[in-house]
């Protein structure tokens, strides 16, 4: 390769970009963007569920067993309702996700060591709220089950029974069970893919619909040159967006990688060229701006964003689409990440994921030059 013509061909792209500012504002605000929505946003986590609650029998036990309930980190008390009927009401706009029933006599039937029940509503309306909400309320019942059993056990002067199997539950590589450790790697992903594959899809295209198509072709260029020369600025311009987000997500969120940062750096080097090429394909290809953005969402952006392991698990997706996930680029980067930065993971283990994308990055080059080659250069 010529490293003249690709100093040409790259300084051509870049007093392009200087002059677009709209390439200039998907470049670095739409990142920035990203990372504020999606981190403070965008949160897996259940926490502070507003809840109601209608106490019919109004003892001190019943009064107890909802104190207890809104001390609960999970648990919000919005409303002290009258009746269900106004429970009804209120979940029905939206008011409140849960509402707890305490039916008259619940203190006389548990001083008599009777059982008893508690009424719990759940919105369903988003099931993975609901259930996650119901996971923590059965909890919080088999908690005020142990409490009350020990009492009762006390009153009979009998010895606490301990229960035959005990499960002593630790937490690995996310500790603190914050979702934002997650979103944030993996909006690097969605970033680098924006900056490289949707702005790059752009470049030939342009050249097509400006009439310079033909310049290029007789110019003494190869189309290995020609690629090269086009992915510079954004291949820089991606590696400042990686940057910029690795420092936001720690300053802002606190997010911290546990592994090396050189690695990370390589694995986004090698990330970045795949979509790069992957970008540059599509605008070979399809020689409009139009059509090449509409693609590069479809193709690059999307599937980078739901079928990549980053909103949605893998694992519960159809077959069809289990097996789509495996031509994802951004599967094996945010697997990286993941190991970078939740599992403080070496090269020794991510080596297949950093392949996988060697190989793509040499099968999408390939296909850029022969489609090059074919039209000319």
């Amino acid at each position: 390769m010529n490293l003249r013509n690709i100093r040409a061909i790259a300084r051509k792209e870049i007093y392009h970009l200087l002059r677009d500012f709209r390439s200039l504002y998907l470049a670095f605000a739409v990142p920035l963007l990203l990372i504020l929505l999606f981190g403070y946003a965008l949160s897996l986590d259940v926490e502070h569920i507003e809840t109601l609650v209608v106490d019919q029998d109004r003892t001190d036990l019943s009064r107890d067993f909802i104190d207890r309930l809104g001390a609960s980190p999970y648990f919000r008390i919005s409303a002290r309702l009258p009746d269900a009927a106004a429970v009804t009401e209120a979940l029905d706009h939206g008011r409140a996700t849960m509402a707890v029933i305490i039916p008259p006599g619940w203190t006389a039937d548990l001083r008599a060591d009777r059982e008893v029940a508690v009424q719990i509503l759940l919105d369903g309306s988003d099931p993975n709220f609901a259930g996650i909400s119901r996971a923590y309320i059965t909890g919080f019942i088999e908690s005020y089950n142990r409490k009350l059993l020990g009492e009762f056990l006390n009153r009979q002067g009998m010895e606490k029974i301990r229960p035959p199997v005990e499960g002593r539950i630790r937490v690995w590589f996310n500790e603190d069970l914050e979702s934002r450790n997650f979103i944030i790697p993996g909006i690097i992903a969605i970033i680098i893919m924006i900056v490289g594959a949707m702005l790059t899809s752009l470049v030939i295209a342009r050249e097509y619909e400006n009439g310079t198509m033909e310049t290029l072709r007789s110019l003494p260029i190869r189309a290995g040159e020609l690629l090269t020369g086009k992915a510079i600025p954004y291949f820089l311009i991606g590696l400042t967006d990686v940057l910029i987000a690795v420092l936001m997500g720690q300053v802002l969120f606190g997010v911290v990688m546990k592994s090396s940062f050189w690695l990370m750096i390589l694995a986004s080097s090698l990330y970045l060229l795949v979509a790069l090429t992957l970008g540059l394909l599509i605008s070979s290809v399809t020689k409009s701006q139009m059509v090449a953005n509409q693609m590069a969402v479809l193709i690059t952006y999307l599937p980078s964003l739901l079928l990549s392991n980053f909103v949605f698990p893998i694992i519960n997706m159809p077959k069809v689409l289990q097996i789509i996930t495996y031509i994802v680029p951004a599967t094996y980067y945010i697997d990286i990440l993941s190991g970078i930065y939740l599992k403080d993971l070496g090269f020794a283990y991510l080596w297949r994921d950093f392949a996988i994308l060697a190989v793509m990055f040499l099968a999408l080059t390939i296909a850029n030059c022969l489609v090059l080659k074919r039209e000319g250069l």
